[in-house]
């Protein structure tokens, strides 16, 4: 089997070490247009930080930068290139309640626009640049699934259902957001089987968590180093919880992490706070955390090799 990635098809079993939710740079586009960006050196500083990320033992990230962040797939295949980093893109609208005008007003005349745009996109490349996304983002926060909302998983749904592609969501775990997404994409037909709940490490709640793996979904343990959601020995009690419970082959790690994040002020950004929040964090500080606390290799590999492999696998 192959994985789509932004430099083309991978062989599956080539994949390695995988964070499943991280974004190089999330971006502002509009600010960025008028404020100024230094392209030639935001790739440099992207390219050194994935060749360390590398040297941590990471082969491949899964950048989970969508519309409405920044994206551009031609800065993430030259990053690719230059750094040796297997990146593999994503498609959707990053939004937590309302449809920009963009896509309302084309849903208006083609209730189906925003499917065909992600279908697309997932089959025949982001504008001209042949670069395929192998991912849906879906998302939604503390408001719930809003109209919109509903309009854009709906549409996710669809075109999850015509490419087999993988759902990988945003959610709000305080108020189990994870769950109403999964009833909204199963009873449009979508296979759990193909949907990473994401931020579900923002939970303590193990009952929650176990819910939502029983029912087939991927648990994104996703936000390591980000201690506005929970510190990292919270984070770290919770995976080990959770494969004493026998659902090491239900998780995957990441960190959602970022070089440059424009909805994150430097002074926050910089602040002791999210001191860890960097992508060496998990090679760094939590395996040999879990492996401390008596978690086995088989279940570090499950969820940093052979669970990513299976989840991009349906992708492809």
């Amino acid at each position: 089997m192959t994985v789509t990635t932004v430099e083309g098809p991978l062989d599956a079993a080539e994949l390695g070490a995988t964070l499943m939710h991280e974004h190089i740079y999330s971006l502002y586009s509009e600010y960025r247009n008028e404020y100024g960006w230094d392209e030639q050196a935001a790739v440099r500083t992207a390219v050194a930080t994935m060749q360390d990320l590398r040297a941590a033992g990471i082969r491949t990230i899964v950048d989970m930068t969508v519309l409405g962040l920044g994206r551009s797939v031609a800065r993430q295949r030259r990053i690719a290139e230059l750094s040796g980093m297997q990146i593999v893109a994503a498609t959707g609208i990053y939004t937590f309640g309302d449809l920009p005008n963009f896509w309302r007003n084309r849903s208006a005349h083609n209730p189906d626009f925003i499917a065909d745009f992600f279908v697309r996109e997932l089959t025949e490349g982001v504008g001209d640049t042949g670069v395929r996304p192998a991912v849906i983002k879906l998302v939604t926060d503390a408001q719930g699934i809003t109209a919109d909302g509903e309009v854009i998983a709906r549409q996710v749904a669809k075109a999850q259902l015509r490419t087999n592609a993988v759902i990988s969501t945003h959610s709000h775990s305080a108020t189990r957001q994870g769950l109403a997404q999964q009833k909204i994409l199963a009873d449009h037909g979508v296979d759990l089987g193909s949907v990473v709940i994401g931020h579900a490490g923002d939970s303590t709640d193990l009952d929650y968590l176990t819910r939502l793996a029983d029912a087939g979904s991927w648990l994104g343990m996703d936000r390591f180093g980000y201690a506005p959601a929970g510190s990292l020995e919270q984070r770290v009690d919770t995976v080990v919880a959770m494969c004493e419970r026998g659902y090491a082959s239900r998780m995957v790690l990441s960190h959602d992490t970022n070089i440059v994040s424009d909805s994150v002020p430097d002074e926050v950004r910089h602040s002791p706070e999210l001191a860890d929040w960097h992508y060496r964090c998990i090679s760094d500080l939590v395996l040999p955390a879990l492996r401390e606390r008596g978690v086995s290799e088989a279940d570090i590999e499950a969820m940093m090799v052979a669970n990513p492999r299976a989840v991009l696998d349906r992708s492809s």
